[in-house]
């Protein structure tokens, strides 16, 4: 059942959750992008290179919380100044990474998984390779993510992450989706 559900449910899932979330949030989605716009002008959206499945490299799409110009590394090396004012908002709230729902429905993505690492973040990724976590597909969210707290290390996340590889199934999913609901209700974490 796990198999069957990895090969191919997973997939069916995603699509149908991320096609009714893209639907369903479309007013609100729309209202970000014209927030990002009016303070900050245009492009609403960040792309950012991120690795996926087997390491390959994918371009992942975010609302623009920062600053243009603003150096392309992890959120734990942007400083305060350099996120917007509709960035702490969309930020706290997670409302930046709506977009990502269209890299679910591309296939980079998946709605549970390890969350994307940039190309930067080699200790990470490396750690991941090893564990087995960068054979699936990133995530939206994640085990990492729903046991998230400040400071966590590459070890930590990796360790979740190749977990949560290891383990795949609608069960464990199903059981992330509830948890990424009080996750999304409580502070961000600083990484």
């Amino acid at each position: 059942m796990a198999l069957t559900y990895r090969r191919h449910g997973k997939r069916v899932m995603d699509v149908v959750l991320a096609t009714a979330g893209l639907i369903a949030s479309a007013p609100l989605a729309l209202a970000v992008a014209g927030a990002v716009a009016l303070e900050s002008g245009p492009p609403v959206l960040f792309v950012q290179d991120r690795v996926g499945q087997g390491g390959r490299v994918f371009r992942l799409m975010k609302f623009r919380s920062m600053a243009l110009g603003t150096p392309d590394v992890p959120s734990s090396e942007v400083g305060v100044l350099e996120v917007t004012r509709v960035g702490t908002v969309i930020r706290r709230f997670n409302l930046d990474e709506l977009p990502q729902l269209l890299n679910v429905l591309k296939g980079d993505m998946s709605l549970v998984g390890p969350r994307p690492a940039l190309p930067s973040q080699e200790d990470l990724i490396a750690l991941r390779r090893k564990g087995g976590a960068e054979e699936v597909k990133p995530g939206l969210t994640g085990l990492a993510q729903v046991n998230s707290f400040d400071g966590m290390s590459a070890e930590t996340k990796a360790r979740y992450d190749n977990e949560y590889a290891g383990s795949v199934s609608l069960v464990g999913d199903l059981r992330i989706f509830p948890q990424t609901l009080r996750y999304l209700m409580s502070p961000p974490p600083v990484y």
